[in-house]
């Protein structure tokens, strides 16, 4: 639900239950924002005039805007090849002329449909409210989101910082977040356009069975191969790959071949809808919904309770084909 841009947007969100990490201080989320609307040019105009700092153009498809005060934010079309090619030193050459040429014209139709995305620094999540400002200066500019368009599949993703890098600890949150998924996925509204993407699935059926057995008491290595066995790759809705390849960087590489995987101590949540030209939409309603999983996963007896309805449900003769478990998650909230 969206709130009214007044000055209740600008309070701190709400904290989780756990805020600390045991390496430092206050845990922090990196926020990524897919739309478009807007050139990377004027985005990173806006979050210069918004933040302060220094833009650094890399190529046509990769700024940053340094030194602000939150940190440094990339600006990029989500493009790899695209990102590649504007690295390239330039040559001379027929073969180069060629390639020049195709990645104009493929540059031109990639910017009608590709999503432009704001990388976050991590930011401590006192301060998280304050990438609502730019959210609200940029819908000002004419950013668009997930709503605009029937073929446009843009999320927000939140890269919420681990407490700690404990076997229990990371078992909690994989679920957590498999009991919450599928009432996540209604109250949050997700766009058709999504939902028939690759990028957001669920957890497969039979990984989320062994995770939430009660009877799941797995070693840290054990619970990384289980993952590894089931979800080799990034496009599930609560990725945990981040922070696999952080603690176990080999083990990932070998398992995942997409070199997109980046090493953090980080969860990557990419399931909400970018509705960025909604008037009043933030990350507020997101990070709410986000706290379901922080206190479940904190809270391992009533957690133990939930992962064992549900595996009942799970093991009904046909299963959970009604969508009934959806509604019933909400007793436990």
């Amino acid at each position: 639900m969206n709130e009214p841009e007044d000055g209740s947007a600008d309070a701190p969100l709400d904290r989780p239950s756990r805020i600390h990490t045991t390496a430092h201080g206050q845990r922090r989320v990196g926020v990524e924002l897919e739309f478009t609307g807007l050139s990377i040019e004027r985005i990173s105009q806006t979050l210069q005039a918004t933040y302060g700092g220094e833009i650094v153009a890399h190529s046509a498809y990769e700024y940053s805007v340094k030194d602000t005060e939150l940190g440094d934010f990339a600006v990029e079309l989500d493009y790899a090849y695209l990102k590649e090619r504007g690295r390239r030193e330039p040559e001379s050459g027929l073969l180069e002329d060629i390639e020049k040429a195709s990645e104009d014209l493929l540059g031109a139709l990639a910017k009608r449909v590709v999503p432009r995305e704001i990388v976050c620094p991590p930011i401590e999540i006192d301060q998280l409210h304050r990438i609502n400002t730019v959210i609200r200066a940029l819908r000002a500019a004419g950013a668009r989101g997930t709503s605009d368009s029937a073929i446009y599949a843009f999320g927000l993703h939140l890269n919420p910082e681990l407490p700690d890098l404990e076997t229990e600890t990371l078992l909690g949150y994989i679920r957590a977040f498999a009991v919450a998924y599928d009432w996540l996925k209604r109250v949050s509204v997700i766009d058709i356009s999504r939902r028939v993407s690759p990028y957001i699935q669920p957890y497969p059926k039979p990984y989320v069975r062994t995770v939430c057995d009660p009877g799941y008491l797995p070693t840290r290595s054990r619970l990384i191969g289980d993952y590894l066995a089931e979800n080799a790759n990034r496009n599930r809705a609560l990725d945990m790959l981040p922070v696999f390849a952080h603690i176990d960087a080999d083990r990932v590489r070998a398992a995942v071949s997409d070199g997109l995987v980046n090493a953090r101590p980080t969860l990557h949540y990419r399931l909400p809808n970018c509705e960025i030209e909604k008037p009043g939409w933030d990350l507020r309603a997101s990070w709410r919904d986000w706290l379901v999983i922080e206190r479940l996963a904190a809270d391992p007896d009533r957690l133990l309770t939930i992962c064992d309805d549900y595996c009942s449900a799970l093991d009904k003769p046909f299963g959970d084909w009604l969508g009934r478990w959806s509604d019933g998650f909400e007793r436990y909230l």
